[in-house]
């Protein structure tokens, strides 16, 4: 099988150069090889490289500069799948393409099912909502995950700033109103290739799932957490503070609830990720 991975830098997009390496030949680009707003370098590098599969891991994830340009996170989030999904089409490839927990409003006190309607309250989230719009039109073989709350020992992400607070603060305030499933960004990737492993499970589970770790917490609980696992002594000391999102302004609104249903690939294919608990503890001690 040959794969033509995009977002090659990016927290899932590095893991994903490792976890896919038995399954073929990978020509991975990253935003320097290949910029997703360039429409017509997007067609080349399919033409030119005629994979099996594309992998889209790249995506404009700086939520709140996706407020102050929307043109660009729509062209990256929004455009660029529907013309990879149409390059594929063409050529008889299938496309992983990944998604967010940010296409829902969070009004709901339960798991998001696949089958709930997406209505995003900020730019990020409706982009990312117009690029599985865009997959799903062309009528391919496609796998769309929703991930959320991604975080690794890549990028910059809560985990990394975490670990970085706790060396420069005394005290930190974390909001905890607002509730979602923390996912390692190896998970992800060994997930999806598990998925992808056999040629015949993308035309089985064709369509859009979700994909995170198993449980909730909120931001607090997530930090408190990271605090209680870190070896460093002086980081055990920091007073963690709980606020309200009022209480922390940020450009984009959040959704307060995006906790994802993950029960539809399980069932499909038997594929479960572990608790966000668990799963801190490996990524930390990796």
């Amino acid at each position: 099988m040959k794969i033509l991975l995009l977002g090659k830098n990016g927290q899932v997009g590095w893991e994903l150069q490792r976890t896919l390496a038995p399954l073929g030949e990978i020509i991975a680009l990253g935003h320097s090889e290949l910029d997703l707003i360039d429409q017509s370098a997007i067609r080349s590098a399919v033409r030119s490289t005629r994979p099996d599969l594309i992998i889209n891991a790249a995506a404009f994830t700086a939520v709140d500069k996706a407020e102050d340009e929307p043109d660009v996170a729509m062209a990256v989030n929004g455009i660029a799948p529907g013309i990879l999904a149409e390059e594929a089409s063409l050529i008889k490839a299938k496309l992983v393409h990944y998604s967010t927990d940010y296409v829902f409003d969070g009004t709901k006190n339960e798991p998001y099912t696949e089958e709930d309607s997406p209505n995003p309250i900020n730019v990020y989230g409706k982009t990312k909502l117009a690029g599985e719009k865009a997959i799903i039109e062309k009528e391919g073989h496609f796998l769309i995950f929703r991930v959320s709350w991604v975080y690794g020992k890549r990028g910059n992400n809560f985990l990394q700033t975490m670990l970085r607070l706790f060396q420069e603060r005394k005290e930190l305030k974390i909001v905890s109103d607002q509730i979602g499933s923390p996912t390692w960004s190896r998970m992800i990737a060994e997930a999806t290739a598990q998925a992808i492993g056999f040629e015949r499970t993308i035309n089985m589970i064709k369509g859009v799932y979700h994909l995170t770790a198993d449980e909730q917490t909120s931001w607090h609980g997530f930090a408190k957490s990271i605090q209680s696992i870190s070896k460093n002594e002086a980081a055990k000391k920091i007073k963690l503070i709980t606020i309200e999102s009022e209480d922390y302004k940020t450009k984009a609104a959040r959704p307060k609830y995006s906790v994802l249903d993950c029960s539809s690939l399980f069932q499909k294919i038997g594929l479960k990720l572990p608790n966000w608990q668990q799963m801190l503890e490996l990524a930390m001690e990796d």
